[in-house]
């Protein structure tokens, strides 16, 4: 590299710098560094995938036009990723040898632009480090009964409307057990976008949570709350699972953002928006005004669709899988919990025929059915409708049972509701304490614990405590 590609590079980043403003200079370019350039090629390096995937997807042609001012003779820029190891120099070619690109990277070059991964051309979802994606989740697999007909209907019009378009559901916020189709029919939206104008990005709260960890610890905080609004459609799936205090206030602030620029945001979670108590009130409050919409539990005429969807499916590689009707009829009336029993029921009676070579039959389903067949699922206890009930058996309010009063006859009370909560729903002991008026984990199961001694010593409050039991799930 001569002193000639370092002034040039300077130049080239002075008028970045007065084009785009400070802030987004420092963001994107600020650690960019020049590696070198050889052939009218130009080498570029910058800490990050993340920023890597973003420049090139936005900046590079801006970059590449700047570069052939400079030197015409410029043909392509390359952008990548640099490594804490001393990297040896680059091989000279002899004249004899023309550099031998591969394939991938051929199909890859878009005006001149390449990325030294060798990867093909990204779509925003990519770019943007999104949640892997399954090419199976999308609207033509999605069965549609009458537990899910809303939803469905409304993620069908999120993901056919058009850039510009009044937007009719936002934010679209859906809710549901496990395994009854949220994560589906958002993947669905995703891979429909995909395929239009609209820049959409599907991320797991998780995902969320280390893109956003990840921008703190690399000093990119910026770029990263830039490019996230930048997005058409934004994809969030388990909310329920966002955690951390500055993580918390990062999304409501995009969300805020992304909606009053009249951009799409579509959620998922297991619960209303009223029952996400880790999240700020300001955040309940701007989901519950967009278009709230709960999946149901499958009904059995849904169940068996479903059934017939993925043997039809599996039929695909495997001709000769045949299931009887009864032993459909069968599945669909037996395991009820949710779709993804439903697929692991097939695919038992899939190994079972292609392992064994036996055909398959009631018998064999009634046999390789029997744990996933389940008694009749009791009714869905939150832990809201825990406290209203036990603060109106122990004659105090909800505000009493989260505040930090120590009095008899709060305490009791308090102890009975988390120990409801611990064994009438599927919450974790430090969630129970979140809910709780954000105690400690011990604190909870210590107030189980006595529960359940109390109750042991004493048949009166047993029965008192069996009756709240009955109260909340009739």
């Amino acid at each position: 590299m001569t002193s000639t590609d370092q002034e040039r590079w300077q130049r080239i980043k002075e008028q970045l710098r007065s084009e785009l403003g400070e802030d987004v200079f420092s963001s994107w370019f600020g650690r960019m560094e020049i590696e070198g350039t050889d052939k009218g090629i130009i080498r570029l390096s910058v800490p990050t995938r993340f920023l890597r995937n973003w420049i090139q997807s936005h900046y590079s042609e801006r970059v590449l036009a700047k570069w052939r001012i400079e030197e015409p003779n410029v043909t392509r820029l390359e952008l990548s990723v640099r490594s804490a190891a001393i990297r040896p120099p680059v091989p000279k070619l002899k004249p004899s040898e023309p550099p031998t690109i591969p394939r991938e990277a051929r199909e890859s070059a878009i005006d001149g632009v390449e990325t030294r991964a060798s990867v093909p051309y990204m779509t925003v979802h990519e770019a943007l480090g999104g949640s892997p994606l399954d090419p199976r989740l999308t609207f033509e697999t999605f069965i549609v009964g009458r537990s899910n007909t809303l939803a469905h209907a409304a993620a069908r019009q999120v993901a056919t409307s058009r850039r510009g378009e009044q937007l009719m559901f936002n934010p679209l916020y859906t809710h549901a057990a496990v395994g009854l189709g949220k994560t589906h029919l958002l993947q669905a939206i995703t891979w429909a976008g995909n395929r239009g104008e609209r820049k959409v990005l599907y991320l797991t709260a998780e995902r969320f949570m280390y893109g956003f960890v990840s921008a703190l610890k690399t000093q990119t905080t910026l770029a990263f709350k830039e490019a996230l609004r930048t997005i058409d459609v934004l994809v969030i799936d388990d909310l329920q699972f966002l955690q951390g205090r500055s993580t918390q206030a990062e999304f409501c602030h995009t969300l805020n953002a992304l909606i009053d620029a009249g951009r799409q945001v579509v959620i998922a979670s297991d619960r209303p928006p009223a029952d996400l108590e880790t999240l700020d009130d300001r955040v309940r409050s701007r989901l519950a005004g967009g278009l709230v919409v709960e999946i149901g539990s499958l009904g059995e005429e849904l169940r068996l669709e479903i059934l017939k969807s993925r043997i039809a499916a599996a039929r695909i590689h495997h001709p000769g899988f045949e299931v009887p009707a009864p032993v459909l009829s069968f599945i669909a009336k037996s395991v009820t919990h949710n779709g993804r029993d439903l697929e692991g029921a097939v695919n038992r009676l899939l190994a079972h025929n292609k392992l064994t070579g036996q055909l398959v039959t009631l018998e064999m389903a009634e046999r390789e059915m029997r744990d996933l067949i389940r008694p009749a699922e009791l009714k869905r206890v939150r832990i809201e409708d825990i406290q209203r009930v036990v603060a109106r058996q122990y004659n105090v309010s909800r505000a009493d049972l989260l505040s930090s009063r120590r009095t008899a006859n709060v305490v009791r009370p308090r102890q009975v509701a988390m120990y409801l909560a611990k064994v009438l729903t599927l919450r974790s002991l430090p969630e129970i304490g979140r809910r709780f008026g954000g105690r400690d984990h011990t604190t909870v199961l210590h107030a189980v614990r006595k529960i359940e001694a109390l109750a042991g010593n004493d048949s009166a409050f047993a029965e008192e405590i069996e009756a709240l039991k009955r109260q909340l799930q009739d």
